[in-house]
């Protein structure tokens, strides 16, 4: 499987698209490219862990996801890099706690997704 951003009617998703044998067409990936929209936010919240959650101020993709779940985060620790507007944002703990992260790298994140939880 291979990971793709695709850019739709200007909205971002992250598809996985299986290669077989030798011949790839386009239609390969319009299968995907429907279903993504759907299966992408239903597994966040399954990721969320309980706690206080931390939202994304703003759409864009996540560059980097700096600490594993369950680490032990003091307030102001970068948890993940999010770009957006071509610019790197660092999202931080808003307290101490255990972190729980409901993204992954790569993932495209729109506007007040829940990007990762603070117990």
């Amino acid at each position: 499987m291979r990971k793709f951003n695709i850019t739709v009617d200007g909205k971002n998703y992250v598809v996985e698209v299986e290669e077989v044998g030798g011949v790839a067409t386009s239609p390969v990936a319009v299968s995907p490219v429907q279903a993504a929209p759907v299966a992408a936010p239903k597994a966040a919240p399954a990721a969320v862990g309980a706690g206080e959650p931390f939202k994304a101020p703003m759409p864009g993709v996540v560059l980097d996801v700096c600490v594993a779940n369950g680490t032990a985060v003091k307030k102001g620790d970068t948890i993940l890099v999010l770009e957006a507007m071509k610019m790197e944002n660092n999202m931080t703990a808003q307290k101490d706690g255990i972190v729980t992260v409901a993204v992954s790298k790569g993932a495209s994140v729109g506007s007040g997704d829940t990007l990762f939880t603070i117990a």
